[in-house]
């Protein structure tokens, strides 16, 4: 890992500075996939402090258009960077497609060609509430496997990537980074990146790591299990794992914004 502790974070950026916390979810801001009472307790801390949260997760469009009306957030983007739901108002699509229905058709012949080769694939519950990718599960699936994947899909014209839980069949180029910034562009335009922290833990969290775009950025100790995969590394590594790290740096940030 090319991380450093998150106790040097201070010494390398100013946290009295931060005003948006833009964090994905699962592995990061859950435990064993599941909210504490201190992670909810966090996220009102955050909010009491005037910092936005931004939730960039993978999960379906359906399932968080529910979760944005029940968390101190100020919105969250779903399916890997598809589309932004505000806590208060109406969804935006941040990937252009032109007929939903007809892309919808084409993701599931894309996942039944990887079936030919992977006939034990799984398609996620969840899929059915998705609008921009398409997802199937992660378990079971090795490294060459999920290599083989990325290669399949890139030969059919799609991108691909994977978190702890899901693997993504989607539009090309979409990725969280570059959501988070057409969201941060519409939603804060005066922040610059030094006012941005980027939370993660997996693969699909990488682009959340690219310190051009987001040099504050924060892994949870779990990304440690991705290490030598990765391209971007986050600039700095919690003690704690899951969602104990996320609420490590919230300790952190909150700690420097005291007179």
């Amino acid at each position: 890992m090319k991380s450093l502790p998150l106790s040097q974070l201070q010494t390398h950026h100013s946290l009295q500075r931060v005003a948006v916390v833009a964090t994905d979810l699962d592995g990061t801001l859950t435990h064993q996939g599941k909210f504490t009472p201190d992670l909810l307790q966090a996220l009102a801390a955050l909010a009491a402090a005037s910092i936005a949260v931004v939730i960039v997760t993978g999960r379906s469009g359906g399932w968080v258009s529910g979760l944005v009306s029940y968390l101190p957030v100020v919105g969250a983007i779903a399916e890997n960077g598809g589309i932004f739901y505000p806590s208060n108002g109406t969804p935006v699509l941040l990937t252009a497609i032109a007929d939903l229905k007809r892309h919808r058709q084409q993701l599931a012949a894309a996942f039944a060609h990887l079936l030919t080769e992977f006939p034990h694939l799984r398609e996620t519950e969840d899929n059915a509430f998705r609008v921009t990718d398409w997802t199937f599960e992660v378990a079971g699936l090795t490294s060459d496997h999920l290599q083989r994947l990325r290669s399949l899909c890139a030969q059919m014209g799609w991108g691909f990537t994977f978190s702890t839980v899901h693997c993504h069949i989607k539009p090309y180029p979409q990725d969280k980074a570059g959501a988070l910034m057409q969201v941060l562009g519409d939603r804060f335009p005066d922040y610059s990146s030094d006012r941005v922290v980027t939370v993660g833990d997996s693969p699909n969290d990488e682009s959340l790591f690219d310190n051009t775009l987001f040099p504050l950025s924060v892994g949870v100790a779990n990304i440690a299990e991705y290490g030598d995969i990765l391209t971007h590394h986050p600039a700095y590594v919690t003690d704690l794992p899951e969602s104990e790290g996320f609420c490590e740096l919230v300790r952190a940030i909150l700690a420097a914004k005291l007179p």
